[in-house]
C-alpha cells in the first residue's frame, strides 16, 4: 500500500465508522487496537500494516478490499473538464455522497424517474419543465426545484440550448434514516 493510498484509507475508515455509528472506542474493542493508533489511522497519521488493516475492516463490517475502493473515491480534489456534446455530462466521477449530472441540449427523455434520495434541479440556461406529485412546474434560467427522496417525476427541456443539472444524494447512500434517532 503507497503512501497517498494509506492516507486515503484514513478518511475512507472514519467515513466507515460514522456511518455504522461507532465511537473509536467501540472500534479499538472490536479490532483490539488502540483508540490512539485508529485516531491516527484515520487523520492519516499513521500507516497501518496489513494485518492492522485487516482488523480495522472487520471490525467495521466490511474488508480491506472495500476499505481501499472507498479510499479511491475519497479524492478531495477532482476537476472533470467541460462537456462540448449535448446530452448528459457526468459533473460528479466515482463514487461519492452525491452524484451530479449535467443535461444539455433540446432534451425530452420520455421516461419517469424515482430516486431514492432526494435530489436539486437548477436551470442554469434555458427552460424546463418538470412534471412530480401530478404537478407541472415551469423552471427558467436560475430556477431550482427540490425533490424528495422517493418522489417520481419526469421532466424535458423547453427551450433550445437548455442545462440542467441535476445534483442528488448517491444511490449506494441510505439517507432514508436518521443517524441521531
Amino acid at each position: 500500500m503507497d503512501e497517498k493510498e494509506t492516507l486515503r484509507v484514513g478518511a475512507a475508515v472514519r467515513r466507515q465508522r460514522r456511518s455504522l455509528g461507532l465511537t473509536l472506542a467501540a472500534v479499538a474493542s472490536r479490532s483490539g487496537l488502540s483508540v490512539p493508533f485508529l485516531s491516527q489511522i484515520e487523520n492519516e497519521r499513521a500507516r497501518p500494516s496489513a494485518r492492522s488493516l485487516d482488523r480495522v475492516a472487520e471490525a467495521l463490517e466490511t474488508t480491506p478490499a472495500r476499505l481501499r475502493a472507498a479510499a479511491d473515491s475519497a479524492r478531495a480534489v477532482d476537476v472533470v473538464r467541460a462537456a462540448r456534446e449535448d446530452g448528459a455530462h457526468r459533473v460528479v466521477r466515482g463514487r461519492h455522497q452525491l452524484s451530479a449530472l449535467e443535461f444539455s441540449g433540446e432534451l425530452d427523455l420520455g421516461r419517469e424517474f424515482q430516486h431514492r434520495n432526494d435530489e436539486i434541479m437548477y436551470v442554469a440556461e434555458g427552460a424546463a419543465e418538470v412534471e412530480a406529485e401530478g404537478r407541472a412546474y415551469r423552471l427558467v434560467q436560475g430556477d431550482t426545484l427540490f425533490l424528495s427522496g422517493g418522489v417520481r417525476h419526469r421532466w424535458r427541456a423547453t427551450l433550445p440550448g437548455t442545462r440542467l443539472l441535476c445534483v442528488a444524494v448517491a444511490e449506494h447512500i441510505d439517507a432514508t434514516s436518521d443517524p441521531r434517532r
